[in-house]
């Protein structure tokens, strides 16, 4: 686990968010949501959530892929996608 991937642990395991199971996925972080948890909702505004949470982050960034995931459906996000992520075709 590299020290940015821990310290977006620690910023989400904070955020007290009740049924949600937050942990690490190799270098990525596994998000388990209720399963009443609107996925659409949460992508639309992952984001702007995501860069105001980041403002207490004060290592390096790196590449981070969030695995989101309600019992039934599921996305990704990557956070400081690399050159391999912006170049899939």
């Amino acid at each position: 686990m590299n020290i940015y991937q821990q310290k977006w642990l620690d910023i989400l395991h904070n955020a007290n968010l009740p049924g949600w199971e937050i942990k690490p996925l190799d270098n990525d972080i596994y998000v388990e949501m209720p399963h009443v948890t609107d996925l659409k909702l949460i992508r639309d505004i992952l984001p702007e959530t995501l860069a105001a949470l980041s403002l207490d982050i004060e290592v390096p960034k790196s590449r981070l892929k969030f695995h989101f995931h309600n019992g039934y459906e599921n996305f990704e996000y990557i956070l400081n996608p690399n050159d391999g992520d912006l170049n899939r075709e």
